[in-house]
């Protein structure tokens, strides 16, 4: 395959445990080049992307905290197809990723959570001034999107349900953008959730989890040993339905990840949720 091709890419949050396996997908993918990996953490820096994640052979790309360069380093690529950045970072730096890559003509696709809804909505207007596809993907797990949907036909039958996600005790934001998610395509159908049945009172506060629209309870468990889970458990009299997706290996996330490389490149705004790009 030409280099003109092949899509550029470079990843964002190369030394976090998705980040490796982000750099091994797109290491392995015919239609894809590594031209770029970014790290802030200062023992990684100047280290081989492709050892650190475990390849067999050296990918030539070294781990640099240099983001703005490289993102004009990419862009300057013309030979090349447009360039993609796959953030993996941390809520507090992902805003300023996105826009810093939108401003250069690098499409994001973006793993990260944690961001608002009032900064989604300001990057999505910064992405449609400059006509450049965006992907914000709170999980890049098919059977997340299969769950999301089973849950979305199961709502039309009960009136209650509550959601609990466990993810490993490294994750900075609570609830985890997935269980928002779930709990946001809920709440589109027009439902009013859990309608109360006696006057609650919660002794410590947070006892019940976070509140979301529409009357849908989150739950947040933070545990080592536990990588990414999600439950969403319905009641009615009689009968309790449990939808339930269990991460074991983060392998399972990069066929999503590749996916979302190669659908961002013709958009020309921000597109939110795996389902809407399948």
């Amino acid at each position: 395959m030409t280099n003109q091709a092949l899509i550029p890419v470079i990843v964002n949050g190369a030394a976090g445990k998705m980040g490796r396996e982000v750099i091994k997908a797109v290491a392995q993918a015919p239609d894809m080049t590594l031209l770029g990996a970014i790290d802030t953490t200062p023992e990684h820096q100047g280290k081989d992307a492709g050892e650190l994640a475990g390849l067999s052979e050296p990918l030539e790309v070294p781990i640099t905290n240099q983001l703005e360069p490289m993102l004009g380093y990419v862009a300057g690529e013309r030979q090349m197809a447009p360039g993609v950045i796959v953030d993996f970072t941390h809520p507090d730096a992902v805003y300023d990723n996105i826009r810093s890559a939108i401003a250069y003509g690098i499409r994001p696709v973006v793993g990260t959570t944690g961001l608002s809804p009032e900064q989604i909505q300001q990057l999505a207007a910064f992405a449609d001034k400059a006509s450049t596809g965006c992907l914000i993907i709170p999980n890049f797990s098919i059977g997340m999107v299969l769950l999301q949907q089973a849950a979305i036909a199961a709502s039309r039958y009960f009136d209650h349900v509550e959601i609990i996600e466990l993810h490993h005790n490294q994750k900075a934001d609570a609830p985890s953008g997935t269980a928002i998610q779930t709990a946001q395509l809920l709440a589109e159908l027009g439902k009013t959730f859990n309608p109360a049945i006696v006057e609650e009172t919660e002794k410590i506060p947070g006892a019940r989890g976070s509140l979301a629209d529409e009357g849908i309870r989150i739950h947040s468990i933070r545990l080592p040993g536990l990588i990414a889970h999600q439950e969403v458990i319905f009641g009615a009299a009689g009968q309790i339905y449990t939808l339930r997706h269990d991460t074991s290996d983060r392998a399972c996330y990069m066929p999503g990840v590749l996916l979302a490389i190669r659908k961002v490149l013709p958009l020309k705004s921000l597109v939110y949720g795996l389902e809407k790009i399948l």
